[in-house]
């Protein structure tokens, strides 16, 4: 049988065709915009979503047997907020995870409502991106827009709805909205009562392994497959990718370079930080997992080597470094704000510690070190509650730079774990797909068979102990500059 999963990302829509042994039999891109209103702002047309995906969808599947095409899931950016009328007519672009307009909403829940009270009913705080301060912006800001509120979705189950007809969500999702009582895996009344709002304009929770449907008939004609393709809810794209690199059970570690970056730890019991530095989500497995989340990761060296200093060469920029360990440049990657652990949409990436003798390559090494140095931060916090971790998988397109695999295995201290595929959300979809047809009695078995380690990177002792010096040089740095984030935005 074959499976497809889809990787609903911020630039693009990913699409996989895995067969019942694991193998990729074909992978399909397409792209669509990105608007930034206002600075600070980001939003997406869900309408440009389903579309690529309906044209992915046909490339995808125009040579296979179409009728072994067993079922469909998803892998999603998380926390985006889309808005759907009676007529379930998207009412305005979908503002998204990287969005930071949310400030005052933002503050007004941890503040006004209190932290301590938003963790006992959701396990997590409010941070910019998530979706509940969204939904207040437009109750605020945008009141004519949230009197026409039929149904509140995130970005994947906007797809999953297009597809089968269903309002549906899953736990991993849903864990990001700040609406979900995690620990129980189910809506919060006092979140909906907080944001204005009624449990019935939310979508039916799901596992992420569980059948929410089968193809609309015209949909099914129009893709020319069958129509009892089953439709699985699917996960967050950092659930989708943990079940992607195996990352499923307990005390498994994996980091995310994508757009975002992500430290993502499983556990078969439900777990909060003192501080809710790190996100405390239902995972897709049926268990739980703490999540630290950077807004900006492989985004930060884009924009450095594209915008900035103007070349697509990745590998010969990389091919300058040759200072591991010894740089005195520090970069804060900070570029759109930051989620974990400091909370702040007002922090700014900032250069320090340039002189006459630094080098381009000492920046471009900034760059990389800088997004591994604030990984590290959110896996203190996983050190500080007396989670031990020696080693970590691995996605993302950065983990395509082999320069940059080594980095973070001498910043973090730990073994660092290739795959075999590295389509992590969409690879993690194709997963799901296949336990909600019953190829897999579990997301574990299914983890377990077809997930493979092809490499390890070995951190050095010695340039682990440089990085040791200047991961606690990096760390002052924020702390310092902050007060002054404040006053700049």
């Amino acid at each position: 049988m074959l499976y497809i999963g889809v990787d609903l990302g911020t630039s693009a829509v990913k699409l996989l065709l895995m067969d019942e042994k694991g193998a990729i039999k074909k992978i399909v891109s397409k792209e669509y915009p990105l608007f930034f209103p206002h600075p600070g702002w980001s939003e997406q047309k869900p309408e440009d979503w389903f579309e690529q995906t309906m044209a992915g969808l046909k490339e995808l599947v125009a040579e296979c047997d179409k009728s072994q095409v067993a079922g469909i899931s998803f892998g999603g950016q998380m926390h985006g907020l889309v808005i759907l009328d009676k007529e379930d007519q998207v009412i305005r672009p979908a503002i998204l995870w990287n969005d930071g307009r949310t400030g005052e909403e933002t503050d007004y829940l941890n503040q006004v409502i209190g932290k301590d009270k938003l963790s006992e009913y959701t396990a997590n705080i409010a941070f910019a991106g998530f979706t509940a301060p969204k939904l207040l912006w437009v109750k605020n800001k945008e009141p004519e827009n949230f009197a026409k509120i039929e149904k509140i979705m995130l970005p994947k189950d906007y797809l999953a709805y297009k597809l089968s007809g269903v309002h549906c969500t899953d736990v991993s999702d849903a864990s990001g909205m700040l609406l979900l009582d995690v620990k129980n895996r189910c809506w919060s009344e006092e979140m909906c009562e907080i944001c204005g709002i009624r449990k019935e304009q939310l979508a039916q929770i799901f596992e992420s392994y569980e059948v929410v449907g089968t193809l609309l008939p015209e949909i099914a004609q129009e893709l020319g497959l069958p129509g009892n393709v089953k439709v699985i809810a699917g996960a967050g794209d950092n659930a989708a990718a943990a079940v992607g690199t195996g990352t499923v059970g307990d005390g498994m570690c994996n980091i995310s370079l994508g757009t975002s970056g992500t430290i993502f730890i499983s556990s078969r019991s439900f777990c909060v930080d003192s501080n809710n530095a790190l996100h405390a989500f239902a995972h897709a497995d049926g268990k739980y997992h703490l999540m630290g989340c950077m807004l900006s990761a492989a985004s930060c060296n884009k924009w450095w080597m594209d915008d900035i200093i103007g070349t697509g060469d990745y590998a010969t920029e990389q091919a300058a470094i040759t200072k591991l360990g010894e740089n005195h440049v520090f970069f804060l990657p900070y570029l759109m704000g930051e989620r974990s652990p400091h909370n702040n949409p007002n922090a700014r990436g900032t250069f320090i510690g340039m002189t006459m003798d630094t080098t381009r390559a000492d920046m471009t090494q900034a760059v990389l070190e800088g997004v591994a140095f604030a990984l590290r931060d959110s896996f203190e916090v996983a050190r500080s509650l007396g989670i031990h971790i020696e080693r970590t998988k691995i996605c993302g397109g950065g983990a395509k730079s082999p320069l940059w695999k080594k980095i973070m295995a001498n910043v973090l201290g730990i073994k660092v774990d290739m795959i075999e595929s590295e389509e992590g959300p969409g690879y993690g979809g194709a997963i799901l797909a296949a336990v909600g047809c019953g190829e897999f009695a579990s997301v574990e078995e299914a983890a377990d068979k077809l997930v493979k380690v092809v490499g390890t990177v070995e951190p050095d002792p010695e340039l682990t102990v440089k990085y040791e010096e200047r991961y606690q040089q990096f760390r002052q740095i924020y702390p310092a500059c902050k007060e002054l984030f404040d006053k700049i935005i």
